[in-house]
């Protein structure tokens, strides 16, 4: 009976390209749901690296002060200063090459299980200007939206079928392979300090203009609107909130749109902003900056005690 009835389906060609198709598609399924349940479990058995501190910032710390933003956030802001100064727990949540599709993604995750006392956003120079890269680097997050629904919104803006690709078990880590190996066999290779990623060495960096194409740059309404919602999410939670823009080595010092646009918004929700990218105390100073964009570890401990002064003023006010 089972022999006459494959027949009947071989005979009809139609018939048989469907269940052709059928058992493909149910082993490239079983190959996919296999190969991304072993990703996803060795993604999250990391111990260390910026996977695992995305990992941790989302779904573990609890810590009082968070510091938000890219890898300026990274290496500028000295976490152990802040506990000593406060007296309170710190991490730095922020992460390389990420922006503000990230940050209000990770405070998304973070209000969901708590509220902390105090957050520092850092943004960069040009941060709302429209490039693709600004898209392309809301993957770091796919890893997490099938367990975080409260990001799903912000990660579905990397591409209208982004929904769609998520269905994939493999999908979501198939730009993290050599990382996660990394992660695993615990040779990251940096010195982190409750998030805090101090730099050695001094700049050899000489004074340089902002890029014309990236200065002049389209301004991203989804990307001004999406730090609206940090603000917004922030004050909803009752945390207190201070943005800064940390320091550049050097640069064009005409005044940025971008920076325009954080300092109105912010005046708008009465948050405390702070501009120190063309701060005296740091503009062209090599011996307090590992490049362009980065203070290094002296850099960074004299930055961190100059805003604390300033986030302790602003309380003192209250």
């Amino acid at each position: 009976m089972k022999e006459n009835f494959l027949n009947k389906i071989k005979l009809n060609p139609y018939l048989y390209f469907i269940l052709k198709f059928s058992i493909l598609f149910f082993i490239v399924f079983i190959f996919d749901f296999s190969i991304g349940k072993g990703l996803r479990y060795l993604y999250y058995k990391q111990q260390n690296g910026y996977q695992f501190r995305t990992t941790y910032s989302l779904e573990k710390t609890k810590a009082d002060i968070l510091i938000f933003g890219s890898s300026r956030a990274n290496h500028h802001y000295d976490t152990e200063i802040f506990e000593n100064r406060f007296k309170m727990s710190c991490y730095n949540v922020g992460r390389d090459g990420s922006g503000i599709f990230y940050h209000t993604a990770i405070l998304k995750g973070v209000l969901k299980r708590y509220t902390p006392k105090i957050i520092i956003l850092d943004l960069r120079r040009w941060e709302f200007v429209r490039l693709d890269l600004s898209y392309d680097r809301i993957a770091l997050l796919l890893p997490y939206y099938k367990s975080h629904p409260e990001i799903r919104p912000i990660v579905e803006l990397k591409s209208k079928y982004e929904k769609y690709k998520l269905l994939s078990g493999i999908y979501p880590f198939n730009s993290s392979l050599f990382s996660i190996l990394v992660g695993n066999l615990n040779r990251n290779g940096t010195t982190e300090i409750k998030g805090y990623l101090p730099i050695t060495g001094t700049s050899t960096a000489i004074p340089t203009q902002t890029k014309k194409e990236i200065s002049e740059g389209t301004i991203d309404t989804t990307q001004v609107a999406t730090y609206e919602v940090f603000i917004k999410d922030c004050i909803k939670a009752g945390v207190e909130l201070h943005i800064f823009c940390s320091p550049y080595f050097s640069g064009n010092d005409e005044q940025d749109l971008s920076i325009e646009i954080e300092k109105k918004i912010a005046e708008k929700y009465n948050i405390q902003y702070h501009d120190y990218s063309f701060d005296p105390t740091f503009w062209n100073k090599p011996l307090l900056f590992s490049d362009n964009s980065h203070l290094n570890k002296e850099g960074a401990q004299l930055f961190t005690n100059i805003i604390i002064d300033s986030v302790e003023k602003y309380r003192g006010k209250k």
